[in-house]
């Protein structure tokens, strides 16, 4: 099992910048493939980005391709979100997770251990 804590969410204006970093402890960090999700009020919960577990395969939503880079530092056991040109649609709870699935997937339910979540707000 992984426990994962997100952290680096906030206010930004649009056209700005965050970073999102996704901490995870207990074994093995390596042996999961990591996503990013994010569920906007009203909203169902949506795949944004993932990486597979030696950081060699990356899979964006089209909705940020292009905008948002994931990366993945296994000596740190943290994965993260470059998140650049915001928008205000963007703003939601952001959600990492992991998955010990072969290779990377963009169906939430492969993915068996997530964090609480970090709020980021998009202001126009």
């Amino acid at each position: 099992q992984v426990q994962l804590v997100e952290s680096g969410g906030g206010l930004v204006q649009a056209w700005g910048s965050l970073r999102l970093s996704c901490a995870a402890s207990g074994r093995s960090f390596g042996s999961y493939a990591m996503g990013w999700f994010r569920q906007a009020p009203g909203k169902e919960r949506e795949f944004v980005a993932a990486i597979n577990r030696s950081g060699g395969a990356t899979w964006y939503a089209d909705s940020v391709k292009g905008r948002f880079t994931i990366s993945r530092d296994n000596a740190k056991n943290t994965v993260y979100l470059q998140m650049n040109s915001l928008k205000p649609e963007d703003t939601a709870v952001y959600f990492c997770a992991a998955s010990q699935t072969v290779g990377i997937s963009r169906d939430r339910n492969r993915y068996s251990n997530w964090g609480q979540g970090t709020q980021v707000t998009v202001s126009s």
